[in-house]
């Protein structure tokens, strides 16, 4: 027992023993008070306290979360095990050993009666705690699973930009790496690479922030891209675009075209008498770039970043797969096209929302079936006293008693699954039906 329950019980018992004290006692004594405050602490340190440590026993062998239906089943049983047993033993020290009441009336009369509603309040009480235990222990787990899901998120985020950060560097590079070429081999049409270079970084800035573009619009792109290629290599490099006109509208990641062709033409040779012919075309929901396997020789081995970049931002994307395929002859990217603009980052999120959701309806269940038994352990005592009070030779209130216990159990049965279960096996076996007569 931690400090904080013992404080707990200790505030709840000189609470009710003062409250026993003035409303019970006939005898307004500093003795009395002494006595109600002792029967108080009786009660609930020993009940409290018992329950206390049946629960934490069973919450190292169950978990509220993982193993609900159990849990709740052993909660039940030794809930009503544990309080029955210290209910009869605090009531046996407080009626026989202190107030000297006769041993054999202990089952029987006022002293019968007490046991049953002392029972019934400690059975409540419980089941409270439980509930609150249990809403507890969702609490958590779904704090916990938040947290985890935003850690993922930034996690994400923060590599998706680093990898986004990197096409700048990149792609300014690589230009001018062409650049420098055209001017010794064609100043005038270095001029005209510089205006249509300047044109195509800014698109590079316009597209930095998206996660995903258009299918058209990399494809338009990628056509003044390869035409500046066209400029620097005039007959050596050859372009061939056969695209899907109902693709157009999928999404890829940004400049992903202009670094596979970055590759293409970074190592492979092209001449005129060898020329390198490169087809960009769809097929089965991927963008496809090939071209005809000319190998050069590479004086320092690649970084490897153009296709690396893709590679990583489409993992981060989707669950779809980069291809590469290569042969003797050819050598193929496949990159996937995306029927909706849905990024991995939201992904964290939608997790979460329904996490929070799913323990949200689970909360609201156990609630109401909470409610349904408090009232139960309310009500029905209440009428218990009314019937015996008023009318002892015909107990009437077994039938309410009853009608609400078969409810309560049933509902019961919905909350914890069984019913539930139930009723999707037998949804399940009808549909299979239906499907082996179609």
């Amino acid at each position: 027992m931690t400090k904080k329950s013992f404080l707990t019980i200790l505030w709840i018992a000189l609470l009710i023993g003062t409250g026993i004290f003035i409303l019970l006692s006939n005898v307004k004594s500093f003795e009395n008070y002494l006595i109600s405050l002792s029967i108080s602490g009786l009660y609930s340190f020993v009940i409290a306290g018992g329950n206390g440590v049946a629960n934490d026993y069973l919450n190292t062998k169950y978990s509220w979360v993982d193993q609900t239906r159990m849990r709740t089943i052993m909660g039940v049983i030794s809930t009503i095990f544990v309080n029955v047993i210290l209910v009869l033993f605090c009531n046996y020290i407080n009626f026989i050993v202190f107030q000297k009441h006769d041993s054999s009336l202990f089952f029987s009369g006022d002293m019968g009666f007490f046991n049953w509603l002392m029972i019934n309040i400690a059975l409540l009480i419980s089941a409270i705690l439980h509930a609150k235990g249990f809403i507890e222990e969702w609490k958590k787990s779904t704090r916990k699973e938040v947290v985890e899901q935003k850690l993922i998120a930034k996690s994400a985020n923060a590599q998706f930009e680093s990898l986004k950060n990197q096409l700048d560097p990149h792609f300014l590079f690589n230009s001018l790496n062409v650049l420098s070429s055209l001017i010794d081999e064609n100043p005038t049409q270095a001029q005209r690479f510089t205006a249509s270079m300047s044109k195509i970084y800014r698109y590079v800035l316009e597209q930095k922030d998206k996660e995903l573009v258009t299918v058209e619009e990399e494809i338009e792109f990628a056509k003044t891209y390869c035409n500046l290629l066209e400029t620097r290599f005039e007959d050596s490099v050859s372009f061939d675009f056969q695209m899907d006109e109902n693709t157009l509208k999928s999404y890829v990641v940004p400049l992903s075209l202009q670094l596979l062709l970055e590759n293409c033409i970074k190592h492979n040779f092209a001449t005129s008498s060898k020329p390198l012919h490169i087809e960009i075309y769809s097929e089965n929901g991927y963008l496809l770039i090939e071209n005809n396997l000319q190998q050069r020789e590479q004086v320092k081995e690649s970084a490897g970043i153009g296709l690396s970049n893709i590679v990583q931002r489409y993992a981060l994307l989707t669950k779809q797969n980069v291809f590469i395929e290569k042969s003797p002859d050819f050598f193929k990217v496949k990159i996937p096209m995306l029927t909706q603009k849905i990024s991995a980052m939201s992904l964290p999120i939608s997790s979460e929302s329904s996490a929070y959701q799913k323990a949200a309806k689970r909360v609201e269940e156990l609630k109401g079936f909470y409610s349904n038994l408090t009232s139960y352990c309310i009500i029905i005592p209440f009428l218990v006293f009314i019937n015996l009070y008023t009318y002892p030779k015909y107990l009437w209130f077994v039938w309410p008693m009853l009608g609400w216990g078969f409810g309560l159990t049933m509902h019961a049965l919905k909350t914890f699954g069984i019913g539930r279960n139930w009723e999707e096996k037998q949804i399940q076996k009808i549909l299979d039906r239906q499907n082996s007569k179609n």
